[in-house]
């Protein structure tokens, strides 16, 4: 009895467990449909690279413009209207771009021509104008702390290329102390005005004035006395000229002459007197 109840409970156990999962079988949804797979549109293909133009680097820029320079500086309009008259600004821009020496210059302010002398660039021709003006030049680059180890004299833009026509000497003990003697001016640089490590132009107090145009001339030597002239030999024909003295020699010798042609017609007058006073 027993055995068979056991037998029933096991029966519906499975009928019931069948039906539950026949049920959650049935309430699951139906899946949906899978959505078509569309496909993606294919992508854009880059255009082909254009190699950029080459880049032109900058034209190098031209030598410094040394009147510019000046006029931005102000106070230098005698010394700018005297390069510019005598071309030094068109020499100095043609070394500057044609060496890699670079340049030098020496400026005097308005206030340093007002100094002068009057009258000392009125007496200059243009050729020592021109002189004047390169005489402040030197061509070669030195920076102000390089004054203490150049050597003397400094060779300048004037005269020939000679270290000796128309130097200038320069005495530095320091870069605040830069004396410049010319033989006629001594001067003091009193300022730098422009430096790129090409061109450097310093103001200085005085113009320079060389020694070859200002310095005193020696006098001009004494005319060497005229040598005796020498009297020609009895017979020479060579030289006809003759001297104060030789004329006086040849006078007497007329004088005597003469003389003893008369002396000689008295004697013929008295013998022949004589003579006819005894024929008679």
């Amino acid at each position: 009895m027993t055995t068979m109840k056991q037998q029933h409970f096991f029966s519906f156990s499975l009928v019931l467990f069948f039906f539950l999962h026949s049920t959650t079988t049935l309430a699951q949804p139906v899946a949906a449909p899978a959505s078509p797979i569309v496909p993606s549109p294919p992508a854009p293909v880059p255009p082909a690279l254009v190699p950029a133009p080459p880049a032109f680097a900058p034209a190098p820029a031209g030598p410094t413009n040394v009147t510019k320079v000046l006029v931005k500086a102000s106070g230098f309009s005698l010394f700018i209207r005297l390069l510019k008259a005598t071309s030094a600004d068109d020499q100095i821009t043609h070394q500057l771009n044609d060496t890699n020496n670079g340049m030098t210059i020496f400026a005097p302010s308005d206030n340093a021509f007002s100094s002068l002398s009057s009258g000392t660039l009125n007496g200059l021709n243009d050729q020592q104008k021109a002189a004047l003006i390169q005489f402040h030049v030197i061509p070669s680059y030195i920076p102000i702390t390089q004054f203490q180890t150049v050597s003397n004299p400094l060779r300048t833009n004037a005269g020939d290329n000679s270290r000796y026509k128309y130097p200038l000497n320069v005495t530095s003990y320091s870069t605040s102390s830069v004396n410049i003697s010319t033989g006629i001016t001594n001067s003091s640089v009193t300022g730098t005005i422009y430096t790129d490590g090409q061109l450097a132009i310093y103001q200085v107090d005085k113009v320079l004035l060389p020694y070859d145009l200002f310095g005193v001339k020696p006098p001009a030597p004494a005319p060497s006395p005229s040598k005796p002239h020498k009297k020609s030999k009895a017979g020479d024909s060579d030289d006809d000229s003759t001297t104060p003295d030789d004329a006086k020699v040849d006078t007497s010798a007329a004088v005597s002459t003469v003389s003893a042609m008369a002396m000689q017609n008295v004697v013929v007058f008295i013998v022949a007197t004589a003579s006819a006073m005894f024929c008679l």
